[in-house]
């Protein structure tokens, strides 16, 4: 069990990015989910109460088997997939959105493609998994699927489920997600896109190691 101010915590963090969620158009609503771990506990948003009213009292925790700890409202009706995520995965973060973009690729592809070298932050192309009712084990198994190698998946007419080692940093997978899926759009609108082999995506990992691209020099 963990003490009430880690916990807290996490309450107040998801809040505040549920809240960014919105004003990013990743979600309308209380459309899309996020939850952190926080060892063995799971602390996720509440199913059916409207970001604008969200306050860190309404935050669900439950196991990592999905029993409820402190659950003043319903658990997200996602629990099962981010739980499997978790399962599968180091996440210590999950980000669950229904962002425009994103959607309109779930329903005329089946991958995202390399359309810009910024997709290997999420591991490379990103698979569109089949449409499966939400809330269900079945779409909770497509999803793991889908993410096998990847960071973030596309959920066909749905969403898009990303994972990280923080909540800052599945946030921003989700973020990169919606530009890249802008991206592909806007390139298919002016003709047919050149995409990033896995030899040129493989020669910027290698670069980016060398240069410690995107870190900070001091932290």
């Amino acid at each position: 069990m963990h003490d009430n101010a880690e916990l807290q915590t996490a309450r107040e963090q998801l809040v505040s990015y549920c809240g960014r969620m919105v004003a990013d158009g990743l979600a309308v609503g209380a459309a899309g989910n996020m939850s952190m771990r926080i060892g063995d506990l799971v602390a996720i948003t509440p199913s059916g109460v409207n970001y604008a009213e969200l306050v860190p009292a309404d935050i669900c925790i439950t196991t990592l088997s999905g029993e409820e700890v402190d659950a003043p409202e319903s658990p997200s009706s996602e629990l099962p997939m981010h739980l499997a995520v978790y399962a599968a995965t180091s996440a210590a973060a999950v980000v669950h959105t229904h962002s425009a973009e994103v959607i309109a690729v779930s329903v005329t592809s089946t991958e995202l493609p390399a359309v810009h070298y910024a997709i290997n932050g999420l591991g490379g192309p990103v698979r569109v998994a089949a449409y499966t009712r939400f809330g269900s084990a079945g779409l909770a198994e497509a999803a793991i699927t889908a993410l096998d190698g990847r960071r973030a998946a596309i959920l066909q007419n749905h969403g898009a489920i990303c994972y990280g080692r923080t909540l800052p940093e599945a946030y921003d997978r989700a973020v990169l997600l919606e530009w890249l899926a802008r991206v592909y759009r806007l390139a298919r609108a002016h003709g047919t896109p050149r995409i990033l082999s896995q030899a040129e995506l493989d020669e910027v990992a290698a670069e980016s190691r060398r240069r410690n691209y995107g870190e900070r020099r001091r932290r």
